[in-house]
């Protein structure tokens, strides 16, 4: 009796010991499985700032043409040229282009013209914002364009076409044959061509890309037109001799430019008009 009761309390201690470790062994693994859930979520954060980072890197890499046209009405045409081209010159930019009008309204005459400026796209709108302080702003235009994905499609087709290109010489140094020769030749040829193509295309936007383009226009306020009673006397006087001149040089002119007819066709009339009184004169002188 006392043997079975040793070996229950045995087993006892046994079945214990197994439920105690499984208890423990349970913790340990939900321990683990906590341990993996932070880990995974730590993980998780990572790739969302990684990939967060990578929409930002993104986003400030696109490449923009940006264009603006500013006009301006100024007090002296060519003062505010001049400003603006010191403006430009401060922004890292210079003009590439510009024009110059005199343009006439009764007996005044006022100065317009544009100026195209190229300044880098990172001083575009301090550049803008600058020149509308050059005079009194009538209209101010800003417009960009996004070609990112132009100078990717076409940096791949130039891989393409080089890779094409490089293929294309090996095939060329192996060909054995004239008729061989000639066609690599002639596809090279294209291939060389697109290539260079591309590449203007590409150096091109790059270029709008890099240099912004903004148009200034500039116009001198154009003068009222004057009332007759505001002309000065003298001049009014000196005006009116003149006129009497001009009358009477287009007299002249007029006269000579009439003076053939007159003679032509006064002649004829008057040899028409003789005949006529000699005729009338010979019928009377038979009446009688």
């Amino acid at each position: 009796m006392d043997r079975r009761l040793k070996l229950l309390s045995v087993a006892l201690l046994v079945v214990l010991a197994g439920c105690t470790g499984a208890s423990s062994g349970g913790g340990g693994d939900a321990a683990a499985g906590e341990s993996v859930t932070l880990d995974a979520g730590s993980g998780a954060a990572e790739e969302a700032q990684a990939s967060d980072g990578d929409d930002l890197a993104q986003i400030q890499n696109r490449q923009i043409i940006k264009t603006g046209r500013v006009r301006l009405s100024v007090d002296e045409f060519n003062s505010s040229r001049d400003a603006v081209e010191s403006t430009a010159e401060s922004y890292g930019g210079f003009v590439s282009d510009s024009n110059e009008r005199v343009n006439r309204r009764g007996g005044s005459t006022y100065r317009s013209g544009e100026l195209v400026v190229r300044v880098p796209s990172e001083n575009f709108s301090a550049f803008i914002s600058e020149t509308k302080t050059l005079g009194q702003v009538e209209n101010v235009e800003t417009n960009s364009q996004d070609v990112t994905d132009q100078l990717v499609d076409i940096e791949a087709r130039l891989e393409n076409l080089r890779a094409q290109r490089d293929r294309l010489r090996d095939l060329y140094e192996s060909a054995n044959t004239t008729e061989d020769v000639l066609a690599v030749e002639e596809r090279l040829t294209d291939v060389q061509t697109e290539i260079e193509r591309l590449e203007a295309k590409q150096a091109s936007l790059e270029n709008r890309v890099a240099l912004s383009t903004v148009r200034v226009s500039l116009s001198e306020e154009p003068p009222s037109p004057a009332q007759w009673y505001d002309v000065p006397v003298l001049q009014a006087f000196f005006d009116s001799v003149s006129g009497v001149f001009v009358a009477l040089r287009a007299m002249v002119v007029a006269l000579a430019y009439a003076l053939p007819y007159i003679v032509v066709f006064g002649g004829l009339v008057t040899l028409i008009g003789g005949g006529v009184v000699v005729a009338g004169r010979a019928a009377l002188n038979r009446l009688s």
